[in-house]
């Protein structure tokens, strides 16, 4: 009989669609795992936001894990409420996503902070502050596309969720 907390171990080998070098667990959309009465799994995921189009992909990884572990009867269910947040990322996660050069959210900024050039986002590449927005969205809806004015290099900031 499988423990609750091997299925969280297990859980850490399952990566992110979008940002393959962290896991599900680290980018924190999974919110709970049950075991029940009759051996069901179910395993909770809360989406980065309401249209994630990467939630099918991570439902169906997490799936595949936990049979690939030669566990069955697995339920994933979507949970929208409380929403998630960036706050729910681990630290090691954001660590993972700026060596991958994705600047990780940093501090939830109030309605007059986002997009806003002052934001000073730090450079994934160089470390550099000097960094200016380029455009709301970047390779997925939850990123946003900035550019370095000391290296130049463009990189994703994954925008703060609170």
């Amino acid at each position: 009989m499988v423990t609750e907390k091997e299925i969280w171990q297990y859980l850490e080998e399952v990566p992110d669609p979008e940002i393959p070098v962290i896991s599900v667990l680290d980018l924190g959309v999974v919110r709970n795992v049950e075991i029940t009465d009759n051996e069901k799994i179910n395993v909770t995921i809360t989406p980065t936001y309401s249209g994630c189009p990467a939630m099918n992909a991570i439902s169906i990884s997490i799936r595949l894990k936990l049979i690939e572990k030669g566990l069955k009867n697995i339920n994933v269910i979507n949970q929208l409420s409380p929403s998630w947040t960036t706050d729910w990322m681990t630290e090691e996660g954001k660590q993972k996503m700026k060596a991958y050069g994705i600047a990780p959210p940093t501090k939830n900024p109030s309605s007059d902070e986002l997009f806003s050039d002052e934001q000073n986002i730090e450079c994934p590449q160089c470390g550099s502050h000097n960094t200016r927005l380029i455009s709301q969205f970047g390779s997925t809806a939850c990123k946003a596309m900035y550019q370095c004015n000391s290296c130049h290099e463009p990189f994703d900031y994954f925008k703060c969720h609170h």
